[in-house]
Parts: C-alpha cells; structure tokens; sequence
C-alpha cells in the first residue's frame, strides 16, 4: 500500500490527499509531527533520493536553523534532519521500493 509522509496541515500534503482521492488510490498517511521517522528509515530515504532532494531549503524550519551560509557535511545534515524533520519536503510518498518526494501530479500518475 502508499504511504504518505507529511504534516497534516502542509498544504500540499493537503492536495496531494485531494489528488489520491480524486484518482481512487488507497494509502496510508504518517504524520511526521506524531510518528518522526526512525534513523532507519531516514537512511533509507536519504539513500533511495539523497538529501538534497529530501530537504526542503525553502521552508521556514531551514531557514529559522539558519543553515543557508553553514558549511555542513552530509552527517551533520543528515542529524539535523533526524531532529527536525518538519525540514522535510513533503510530501513523501513510498511504495514497495520507490519513493517520491514533493508534489507532482504528472509524477504521481507514474507512480501509483
């Protein structure tokens, strides 16, 4: 089954809810702010799209970290996620193997 990763209020978690319904999908939502990904499973995630990918540099969470001009490396991004991780794009959708992050409906037709 489809999981969506999100935070119930995130507008385009909201959509993409809206999207899955119009178009009959079944799925299965986690909310970051009740159920925080596990190391684990972040890793999982960092591996299948990278981090770059994953963090979202223009939400309000980045910003107020103020990590824009910091030189980090790849492990203390990767920390930082692990306790913030409203600092993830959403949404992140998972199915089997694959994993899609941000909204795209183009790219959801493909993918679910």
């Amino acid at each position: 089954m489809l999981k969506v990763y999100g935070i119930k209020n995130c507008n385009k978690v909201r959509d993409t809810f809206k999207w899955l319904e119009e178009n009959d999908v079944d799925y299965e939502f986690i909310d970051l702010k009740k159920e925080p990904l596990s190391e684990g499973k972040l890793d999982e995630f960092v591996h299948k799209v990278g981090l770059d990918v994953l963090i979202n540099k223009r939400g309000t969470t980045y910003k107020n970290l103020g990590l824009k001009d910091k030189d980090l490396d790849e492990d203390q991004l990767f920390d930082l996620l692990l306790e913030n991780q409203t600092m993830i794009k959403r949404p992140v959708l998972e199915q089997d193997d694959a994993v899609l992050v941000g909204y795209d409906e183009d790219a959801f037709d493909s993918f679910v």
